[in-house]
């Protein structure tokens, strides 16, 4: 455990904001699958939707510096992918 004053509040910060990250991530994930389940379901319009929020919450991560751009970028890319391919 850490002695100086500062080193504690850093400690209690970053368990801070890796709770807040956690969270945001979670959130991702269950967004991507909410597509990955509709497109498998063969709903296009349910896949659109869903699709429509998991970007949002993708780049929203992406913005926030939770997830780095080009990987976020690379998600969009690939569930939109699988969304056109049901047309």
């Amino acid at each position: 455990m850490a002695n100086i004053k500062s080193a504690k509040k850093r400690i209690l910060t970053s368990n801070k904001k890796a709770e807040a990250n956690k969270a945001v991530k979670t959130g991702v994930k269950t967004a991507v699958k909410k597509v990955n389940v509709a497109v498998e379901s063969g709903d296009k319009a349910a896949a659109q939707e869903a699709l429509k929020a998991a970007s949002s919450t993708i780049n929203r991560a992406a913005s926030k510096g939770v997830l780095h751009k080009n990987t976020a970028s690379r998600k969009v890319s690939r569930l939109s992918e699988k969304v056109s391919k049901l047309a």
